[in-house]
């Protein structure tokens, strides 16, 4: 576990440079062209080679479409809640989704090796191609309307260029289309990009919070939507479920992820105050470690004890 801890730290050091640059070269480093750089040029990248790195069987789908349901069963209820508890629409759009859009991806994966091993590894991957269609359908919808009608919500959607980008990896993957060494670290190396990128745009959001700026409604509402609220609803669904309790594992853990990066890019593209947003996926970080070592014991506990 301090292994995976460390490992997270690290990738983490990107968000330190991101905060130094903003705090050095202040308005020089334009976090708006920063944020078009990742999510129009640099994310499909990182879709493409997520789709490369397990092939997709038909026993599989399940798992995914399960996470969906999940999130889809517990969206429409936090839509009705944010509409009585914010009056602000932004506030209302950030509370809605930003706790559905968890780090799947950069913290997921390799926390699911580090937890259940490699054999995990086509489940997680496939949870985090699930939550790419999460964010640039659904999330792109609602951050969109916390500043723009519906109708240019929607044309939002078809703007962004990761999904046509998931639709040609889906079918690379399914047909089993060969790709060439250069070409696959070709990939790589945009999505490694991508991830960069993002991490150090969260720094230069990070840099201009100040403490006293935040708003503890919105704060607590979506942190105790997020590690109370959506567990508990998770754990009830999957004890419907006949999954393996593997399988059950994995699905809990995603839905534990802090939350991801990406919102940032969305609520910074959409002007849906990317600071506060920012906030909300620093302190979703921080309460993560210490949920991390006590999940960690509570699956090992359990493994023991029903395997």
């Amino acid at each position: 576990m301090i292994t995976t801890l460390l490992s997270i730290i690290f990738v983490y050091v990107f968000i330190v440079l991101g905060y130094m640059s903003k705090r050095i070269f202040k308005e020089d480093m334009n976090t708006k062209t920063l944020t078009l750089m990742s999510v129009y040029f640099l994310q499909p990248f990182v879709t493409i080679w997520g789709f490369s790195t397990a092939k997709l069987h038909a026993e599989h789908i399940y798992v995914p479409l399960l996470y969906l349901a999940i999130i889809l069963a517990l969206l429409i209820p936090t839509i009705v809640i944010a509409k009585v508890l914010f009056s602000d629409p932004k506030e209302r759009a950030i509370f809605s989704i930003a706790g559905f859009v968890g780090n799947t991806g950069n913290i997921g994966i390799p926390l699911g090796i580090a937890l259940f091993g490699e054999q995990s590894v086509i489940y997680t991957t496939l949870i985090n191609i699930a939550n790419v269609f999460v964010v640039y359908i659904i999330g792109v919808y609602i951050y969109s309307r916390g500043s723009f009608s519906i109708k240019e919500s929607l044309v939002n959607i078809i703007k962004i260029p990761i999904i046509p980008a998931s639709v040609v990896a889906i079918l690379i993957n399914i047909y089993d289309i060969p790709q060439s060494t250069r070409i696959q670290e070709f990939f790589k190396m945009g999505a490694y990009a991508g991830i960069v990128l993002q991490l150090f745009l969260l720094g230069t959001f990070l840099q201009g919070i100040h403490i006293k700026e935040l708003h503890p409604k919105l704060m607590l509402g979506t942190l105790s939507q997020k590690f109370i609220i959506i567990p508990l609803a998770t754990a009830l669904i999957l004890s419907f479920t006949n999954l393996s309790l593997f399988v059950q594992g994995i699905i809990f853990m995603e839905m534990m992820a802090p939350l991801a990066i990406a919102n940032i890019n969305l609520a910074s593209l959409y002007d849906c105050k990317p600071k506060d947003v920012t906030s909300l996926i620093l302190f979703s970080t921080i309460i993560f470690i210490p949920i991390l070592f006590l999940l960690s014991y509570l699956l090992d506990f359990y493994y023991k004890t029903n395997i």
